[in-house]
């Protein structure tokens, strides 16, 4: 069996290294040395350019490095084989880490310190208790459950929203949209952790932004076709919200003559809120190979109709 390993972001050698030492010798190519396309079953991804899966006949399973697969389902000409995304512990708890930065930073003022830096003002903010700040979660998946348990845990007041209804442990959750309003009129702080869909593309907009209580902050570490960009621009330049931190664009990288760069009310980070580590994450990939081999069901397989 042969592996097609492509990511421009992820490191082919420790991903060799980490499923040789689980499978022994294994036929692993990296893009763009593709050898014989009939040979290789598997194509493990991040971002495969567009048509290249469709030119290998016999590929049987397509493993993403990701949580999410929005791009690949993009390609129009994907292959119709199972399409399994990626659930590991190490994309759970750098996404979790990052988050928890995040809520922190806005929770004790450090943006407003910021700002006083650059104009040399000493003026002190009392902090407030945890508890004083309302965290939103739009989506409770793997990784907003996990979000909710440390924020819980540090005494965050924390909401969420999904398509459907959840019951967490010290969470207060909405679902649909008729609790979507309700939602939002209690977070200060709101985080998007939703698969993008046709339902959640283009979510984070004028509409969403004026039901969150004014001075609110806006997350986005889900996908960059959530937001609406120039409905952000025009919440932040009216004062409406407070902020926003942005790890995930429409277009990636950013375009450098994008206004969200020099906006001083953005926060900006490259896409790096989760990360996948082969050390953890080759157990995964490993269980699916033995899987399709078997026979068996596999594991996070990718419901296509609802994108996730």
């Amino acid at each position: 069996m042969a592996i097609l390993f492509i990511s421009d972001i992820d490191d082919p050698q420790a991903w060799q290294r980490e499923l040789s030492r689980r499978l022994g010798p294994i036929d692993f190519r990296v893009w763009p040395e593709l050898g014989d396309p009939a040979e290789i079953e598997v194509a493990l991804v991040w971002r495969p350019p567009p048509g290249l899966l469709a030119r290998l006949p016999r590929l049987r399973l397509i493993q993403a490095l990701s949580a999410g697969v929005d791009a690949l389902l993009a390609d129009p000409t994907l292959p119709d084989v199972p399409l399994c995304r990626m659930v590991d512990a190490s994309l759970t708890t750098t996404m979790v880490e990052f988050v928890t930065t995040v809520v922190l930073f806005f929770h004790r003022d450090l943006d407003h310190y910021a700002r006083q830096q650059r104009a040399a003002i000493w003026r002190q903010r009392p902090p407030q208790p945890a508890a004083a700040t309302r965290v939103g979660l739009m989506g409770l998946g793997v990784l907003g459950r996990a979000v909710a348990e440390r924020l819980t845990g540090l005494g965050f007041t924390v909401r969420g929203w999904s398509r459907t209804r959840h019951a967490l442990e010290g969470v207060t959750t909405f679902a649909g949209a008729d609790g979507l309003a309700p939602f939002l009129g209690g977070c200060d702080i709101l985080i998007c952790l939703l698969p993008l869909t046709p339902a959640t593309e283009g979510i984070l907009d004028a509409r969403l932004f004026a039901a969150l209580p004014p001075g609110a902050v806006v997350v986005n570490v889900g996908r960059g076709r959530h937001l609406v960009a120039q409905d952000l621009l025009d919440a932040l330049d009216r004062g409406r919200l407070r902020a926003a931190w942005l790890d995930v664009f429409a277009d990636e990288p950013l375009p450098p003559d994008h206004p969200f760069w020099r906006h001083p009310r953005i926060h900006l980070t490259p896409h790096v809120a989760a990360w996948t580590h082969p050390e953890s994450a080759a157990d995964v990939v490993v269980d699916n190979l033995r899987r399709l081999e078997a026979g068996a069901p596999l594991r996070y397989r990718v419901d296509r109709r609802r994108g996730y």
